[in-house]
């Protein structure tokens, strides 16, 4: 009988809902390279281009819609009775936030904040920002950026997680490559701490010797049918119980 679970989100599950990745040939640092738009660095020396890609990011996926899987984990926040279900995503989009996700941990950050770099202060940035804007807590303009988490950034929320992987009983991994530090050791982590690892993605991945469990294909398909079989074992453990 399972406990809490965690599942990990990766670009695999935004990317059925139509938003490619950045690995991807049409993905979304085309004609951007990574260190232009991605870098604390990049930030530092040209703010306006920074701003100017992320407000046209909000404007690309601002139509995109949740996908099956995404509507699955809803449903499992809804009806598992065994414990807790955190998501801890890479995924800087609202998709979960959209199907009804709960407990939505963004470890590289959210589209629609921005921090100050100033103060630390986080704020609401759905509409455009640019590198003009003034800080409503420290009055200093100037120093506003995406909440994105770029290379050379600390990953958001760490602490949470660990305390969330050290008591997971099952950890489920959704659309990530396993490419990257550190969530790729998340799973590696779960495992130690005694939880049953799995993992839902469309081809093999780069440490899929950390799982218990490899589901291939769409995680659209792959997870809702998962998660039937989840609550079905739940229910009939239940009864079993019951009728003791």
């Amino acid at each position: 009988m399972y406990g809490d679970i965690v599942i990990l989100s990766g670009a695999g599950i935004s990317a059925e809902s139509g938003i490619p990745t950045f690995r991807d040939s049409d993905g979304l640092w085309n004609n951007h390279r990574v260190e232009d738009v991605a870098t604390i660095e990049a930030w530092y020396k040209n703010p306006a281009a920074v701003h100017a890609f992320y407000n046209q990011l909000k404007k690309d996926i601002a139509d995109k819609q949740p996908n099956p899987a995404h509507l699955a984990i809803t449903r499992l926040q809804r009806e598992y009775k065994n414990g807790a279900v955190n998501v801890v995503t890479q995924n800087v989009d609202l998709l979960h936030e959209k199907a009804g996700n709960t407990n939505v941990w963004h470890i590289h950050g959210q589209i629609d904040q921005a921090v100050c770099m100033r103060c630390g202060r986080v704020l609401p940035a759905a509409g455009d920002m640019d590198e003009k804007a003034v800080c409503p807590s420290c009055g200093v303009a100037g120093k506003i950026k995406p909440n994105i988490v770029f290379f050379g950034e600390n990953l958001l929320y760490m602490d949470k997680v660990e305390a969330l992987l050290a008591r997971c009983r099952l950890f489920v991994s959704v659309g990530t490559s396993g490419a990257v530090f550190p969530a790729n050791t998340f799973a590696r982590t779960a495992k130690y701490h005694g939880a049953e690892t799995v993992e839902f993605n469309v081809g093999e991945t780069v440490n899929r010797y950390d799982f218990d469990r490899h589901v291939t294909g769409p995680a659209g398909t792959t997870l809702p049918a998962f998660v039937d079989e989840l609550l079905k074992e739940r229910t009939e453990e239940a009864d079993i119980v019951g009728d003791r």
